[in-house]
């Protein structure tokens, strides 16, 4: 319902006709300045968000890591080098990939073999880590969880069971910020995230046990992802439509690219986990002058009914751009909504009861949700690359600004469906090829550069996904599939997991999956440069009427 307030000057609203030039939310918001002074503001307010993103994701990475070159501890040999006692006390093991057991040592009275000068013998018998573990710290320089408490060996699935509990936080997150995002405005929304953040992460430091920090975990995750996607929501519904794809976009390119890249070099310089959690925790207090400082999403306050409100944020804006909103324009913007037709609305429930939608909308959640895998688990898998740890998760990281940047020029011309599909073969070929280049610094390249191929895959999934959904579904369908790469992501830390047992495994099977990934993008239609869906007739349509190589630069005119 409108405000009880509102008044209006007809005879201004209407022409000779009896009839008004209808004005609707976008051209309300472009009498204010399309891109001033505010919209930059707002612009540069995404900073933070995109920072405080990067590390609730990737800290957890860098808390838990731990050098896969480790062997057992043994306390009577503390006075020699690690050579030294490796060499004395640690079983040859041909399996191994440093040669030597990781998670073996001999049973020995040390004190009697040391004083009487014998050398290790195959037929000795051996045992279990006794006393812990000794780890290379020219890898990983620093105490983790991992190192601390044991996560090795019998123990070496506890990183990837956390991992996995951060994204079961994720989906429980989705839901409830989501919630509170519709129910009590984009600004509640993204104070809650950032908190819970901030309190899960704090509460890590005390973690003693993998359930413990697991339950810390699970909170972090509630709150990523919805830390940078309140702020995104109040950006693009701030600017005007001519700007929103470069909106989109940029800020990921510039501020998403400057936390990640930075936040291995931060951990290092940290130098214990306990701090890394802190440091990377305390900077989401700030999120308390929200707001003070930002203001509401005036697309909500109009959803709810608060007309007023919307004019008066729309005003201010005006303000500060140095655009007084013209009295005509928001008197036709009044009447635009009181005569404004109830649109039917659907459940997405409906999607599944149609054939063609259910098919394309079941294609689009399987893209996307192994396109995240693929994007998770390629940089998690750098730490048995053998290369510098910190150097590899940079250089794989830095990938998202050229390909945020290429693509938002490119997106139009390719269409999303070939880029997707070509994105995807390309991630196939480099991945599989990362383990038959050598350890090092190639196959470190041929994983930076297919990370880059599906930075391209899922930036353009982002946006299909929007344009194949008919606009009555379209918030919810795009939510459901958002959620499902949530549940997807649970399952990437295990396929990192496996290469414990073979090295080079999981680079297959992300190949394998990238190749699902084409099957599904083929079965899904071109959408560049085409009208939206408005109706689910028109969805089926978009569907039936698609042509294999639609290719938007191609087409004929």
């Amino acid at each position: 319902m409108l405000n009880k307030d509102i008044s209006l000057n007809n005879k201004d609203s209407v022409n000779n006709d009896g009839e008004f030039k209808k004005i609707d939310y976008d051209e309300l918001l472009s009498s204010a300045g399309q891109f001033g002074r505010f919209q930059v503001l707002l612009f540069l307010a995404m900073f933070p968000a995109h920072i405080y993103s990067s590390f609730s994701y990737f800290s957890q990475l860098f808390m838990t890591e731990v050098s896969p070159n480790h062997w057992c501890w043994i306390p009577e040999l503390e006075n020699f080098t690690e050579i030294e006692r490796r060499n004395l006390a640690i079983p040859v093991d041909g399996n191994s990939q440093y040669g030597y057991s990781r998670c073996q040592s001999y049973i020995a009275n040390w004190s009697e073999v040391l004083s009487l000068g014998q050398k290790p013998n195959a037929t000795w018998q051996t045992q279990s880590c006794q006393h812990g573990w000794e780890f290379d710290k020219t890898e990983i320089p620093y105490p983790t969880i991992s190192s601390e408490l044991g996560w090795v060996c019998k123990k070496d699935s506890y990183q990837a069971t956390a991992q996995a509990i951060f994204f079961i936080g994720s989906t429980v997150g989705g839901f409830l910020i989501g919630w509170i995002s519709d129910k009590y405005g984009r600004i509640p929304a993204l104070v809650t995230s950032n908190l819970i953040i901030f309190i899960g992460g704090i509460l890590s430091v005390f973690a003693t046990d993998l359930l413990q920090f697991s339950a810390c975990r699970f909170l972090v995750g509630m709150g990523y992802d919805n830390c940078v996607m309140m702020m995104y929501l109040l950006l693009v519904e701030y600017v005007a439509p001519k700007y929103r794809t470069i909106v989109a976009n940029l800020p990921g390119a510039i501020f998403y690219t400057i936390g990640v890249t930075a936040l291995p070099w931060i951990c290092l310089a940290c130098g214990h986990w306990k701090t890394i959690s802190i440091t990377t925790s305390v900077p989401m207090l700030l999120v308390i002058l929200a707001p003070f400082v930002l203001p509401e999403s005036p697309r909500w306050l109009l959803s709810k009914g608060r007309v007023n409100d919307t004019i008066d944020k729309i005003k201010a804006i005006g303000k500060v751009n140095g655009k007084e909103v013209p009295q005509e324009i928001v008197d036709k913007f009044i009447k635009t909504i009181e005569n404004k037709e109830i649109q039917e609305t659907y459940s997405c429930m409906i999607i599944v009861k149609h054939k063609v939608l259910r098919k394309s909308f079941i294609c689009m959640c399987s893209l996307f949700m192994l396109c995240m895998i693929i994007f998770d688990a390629l940089i998690r898998t750098i730490g048995a690359l053998k290369y510098d740890f910190f150097l590899s998760f940079t250089f794989v990281s830095f990938t998202e600004f050229p390909s945020l940047l290429i693509i938002s020029f490119i997106l139009d011309l390719t269409g999303r469906k070939w880029l997707t599909i070509v994105a995807l073969i390309l991630t196939c070929i480099l991945s599989i090829l990362s383990t038959f280049v050598g350890e090092g610094l190639p196959s470190v390249m041929c994983i930076v550069l297919a990370r880059f191929c599906i930075n391209f895959a899922i930036n353009a999934c982002m946006q299909w996904t929007t344009e194949i959904l008919p606009t009555p579904v379209r918030g919810s369908g795009s939510s459901i599939v958002h959620i499902c790469s949530y549940v997807s992501s649970v399952v990437s830390p295990y396929i990192v997991y496996l290469q414990n047992y073979v090295i080079w495994l999981p680079h297959i099977i992300i190949g394998g999956i990238a190749l699902l990934g084409v099957i599904c993008a083929f079965m899904l239609p071109e959408t560049a440069n085409k009208a939206m869906p408005h109706t689910l007739k028109d969805a089926e349509d978009l569907v039936n009427n698609q042509i294999m190589f639609d290719i938007p630069f191609l087409r004929k005119k």
